[in-house]
């Protein structure tokens, strides 16, 4: 229900839950070919809007919401004196000696610049897309379907809330004050967040033509078990720099796992052997102490170890070795010629003719990837 899949339904003249399905499905595509354990509900906010709604009216009772004049409701910030606890908000304010709470658009109607929207006023904007309540016709604001749907599915309390580094705040700070404030108990016992996702060195974005979706990778010649192995080799609370290299690296490593299950028995095993393994995990999640822990078994070899003791741990990582490999695209035979031409021409330093040949080759559609033992070539990438 947020304003950019508001317009872009308007944009397409399609219904905005075809358009939100269009990507869900896609989205449970990508999840699956990925190994990601489905969850057991999948709520939505449109299917929540009484939960929503009943929340921001408990919130307006006790004193931490108004009415604005537009019809608008907002939460009142400064009800809840432990606001931004878990950014360190004023610590950082008063570091910096200004406020980084965030001034939205919607000033004007706020009491405060910080107060943040539980229900939005409908607007010419909108189209169809709202729904009646005792303020009049909305839609549920950002913050709001996450508190309602949480306490609907998971209780008032739960164990623990993940999410990425950028929904630290406002989105997490917002999420704890409507609701503490709501039903008087902790929010989450604990909090997890991810870091970003770098793209040769810059955060992935449309603008600078580095964004790939599985799609993109699988038509590179990669499967989504490499991509999955190159995500697990990074920590989730470190900025991982994803590279094609580093598909390929994690196609070695696949490779050499595969080959080790190969050599297995049935059973006899000594479970314990991986207890690093798990034990990497179990501490903040470091998965790639965990695959280097397994790496040090594999380089070992497969003495005192058995295939269901290894399939457990390739469960746990959810690594799947029997995926069929992607297809690769050939090249025709004048592409690699100039791609034969180009790496002479870099390994007798004539950087001049080897940047020529690398616009050629990208002018017939390919891109080559410089190795330490040589090159690959692979289709460019759409614009």
């Amino acid at each position: 229900m947020d304003d950019k899949t508001i317009r872009r339904s308007r944009e397409e003249k399609r219904p905005l839950a075809e358009v939100t399905q269009q990507w869900t499905d896609k989205f449970h595509a990508d999840c699956a070919a990925l190994n990601c354990l489905p969850p057991h509900v999948e709520p939505t906010a449109t299917g929540h809007i009484c939960e929503q709604v009943d929340m921001i009216a408990q919130l307006e009772k006790k004193g931490h919401a108004y009415r604005a004049a537009d019809g608008s409701v907002y939460f009142k910030v400064a009800s809840f004196p432990e606001y931004g606890r878990l950014s360190h908000l004023k610590e950082r304010e008063l570091k910096l000696g200004t406020s980084l709470k965030p001034q939205t658009a919607d000033a004007d109607e706020k009491e405060d610049g910080s107060d943040f929207a539980l229900w939005k006023a409908h607007k010419p904007d909108d189209g169809d897309v709202g729904w009646e309540s005792p303020w009049g016709r909305g839609r549920p604001g950002w913050h709001i379907e996450c508190s309602a749907m949480s306490k609907k599915h998971l209780g008032e309390t739960i164990d623990l809330h993940t999410g990425g580094v950028d929904l630290l705040f406002p989105h997490h700070e917002n999420e704890i004050a409507q609701s503490e404030c709501c039903n008087g108990a902790t929010f989450s016992k604990h909090w997890y967040h991810s870091e970003h996702l770098l793209v040769d060195g810059k955060k992935m974005s449309k603008s600078l033509g580095n964004l790939y979706t599985l799609d993109d990778l699988r038509a590179k010649g990669h499967t989504p078990m490499e991509l999955r192995y190159t995500l697990l080799a990074g920590h989730p609370r470190k900025q991982l720099n994803f590279t094609l290299d580093s598909l390929h690296a994690a196609q070695k490593a696949l490779a050499t796992l595969r080959a080790y299950r190969a050599t297995l028995p049935a059973s006899g095993g000594d479970a314990a052997i991986f207890a690093p393994v798990f034990a990497a995990l179990s501490d903040d999640l470091n998965t790639p102490g965990a695959l280097g822990a397994l790496f040090t078994i594999v380089n070992r070899g497969n003495a005192g170890v058995d295939l269901p003791a290894f399939d457990r741990v390739l469960f746990a990582l959810g690594l799947k070795l029997d995926e069929p490999a992607a297809p690769k695209a050939e090249a025709p035979a004048e592409v690699v010629a100039l791609a034969e031409q180009r790496w002479a021409a870099k390994k007798a330093k004539d950087f001049a003719s080897a940047d020529r040949l690398r616009g050629e080759l990208a002018a017939a559609g390919w891109t080559m990837l410089d190795r330490k033992d040589g090159y690959s070539l692979e289709p460019a990438k759409k614009a």
